[in-house]
């Protein structure tokens, strides 16, 4: 009954931004328990391409690069048609990839709100919709399809930060997932969520460089590592987590209900 209960062996699964920070560690953990195939973005060819490579060395499946712009529903249309040219099923889709922009109330540009809540909340819905068909394909009551979309704890509690659509992008999201949770699952698709707190990484760059100072303001004392962040992932995305369907899990060392006015990060445009 419990033989292979978080083993991803033979799941194919694709982790946009998956080329660094939070998407890096997951795709690393996916390898880690079997994951045949997984499909990395990132809107840097090279960046992405070289990640694919050194991905791939740690083994023991294969992380395939397909780099591209998907803050825009024709880029994630794009990545969609390729997905379906290489795939016919697709068993994971985690929706990683992300922005933030941190600026004074009466300054806050257009521009920066625009480039965030396209990316972290537009994105995820209209990449979920194009892979339909795959993850439909790939989804049974005994083995679902699996998505998994990533919030942030700034979407559950207020940090002092004026990242406006940060927060409520990454809020919404949550939300967001609980409405396609109830949806999807009509279609052996379960959705979930991972709202993350201070992990290294270059959007939050204050964990990144100050990792001392920000586990101070931690709970548990320390800041999230590559581990944290892969167990929850690999949770969800595993027999595990089949039914845990619209739960967002809070990985932040105890920071969103543990101890209130958490400085937050600084965050890099």
């Amino acid at each position: 009954m419990f033989d292979n209960l978080f083993s991803l062996k033979g799941r194919v699964a694709l982790v946009t931004g998956g080329s660094r920070g939070i998407g890096r560690m997951i795709v690393r953990g996916f390898l880690a328990y079997g994951a045949e195939r997984i499909y990395i973005t990132a809107r840097k060819a090279a960046a992405c391409d070289a990640a694919a490579a050194e991905l791939t060395k740690e083994g023991p499946g294969k992380v395939i690069s397909i780099p591209g712009d998907i803050s825009t529903v024709e880029g994630v249309e794009k990545l969609a048609a390729e997905i379906a040219r290489r795939e016919p099923k697709l068993d994971i889709l985690v929706n990683n990839a992300g922005a933030a922009w941190a600026a004074d109330f009466e300054e806050f540009p257009e521009k920066g709100w625009d480039k965030v809540v396209d990316l972290n909340m537009k994105t995820p819905f209209f990449l979920t919709k194009a892979l339909m068909p795959q993850l439909r394909a790939a989804a049974t009551q005994e083995r679902p399809a699996k998505v998994i979309n990533i919030a942030s704890i700034d979407g559950i509690f207020v940090n002092p930060l004026e990242t406006y659509p940060y927060a409520a992008s990454k809020a919404g999201l949550i939300h967001l997932t609980r409405r396609m949770a109830a949806r999807l699952i009509k279609d052996n698709i379960v959705t979930t969520a991972i709202a993350p707190g201070p992990f290294q990484s270059d959007m939050n760059t204050d964990a990144r460089d100050n990792a001392g100072q920000v586990a101070r303001r931690v709970p548990a004392g320390r800041i999230g590592a590559p581990e944290d962040m892969a167990g929850a992932a690999i949770f969800l995305a595993s027999r595990a987590g089949d039914y845990v369907v619209g739960s967002t899990v809070t990985v932040d060392g105890g920071v969103a209900f543990g101890r209130a006015g958490f400085e937050g990060a600084a965050w890099k445009e």
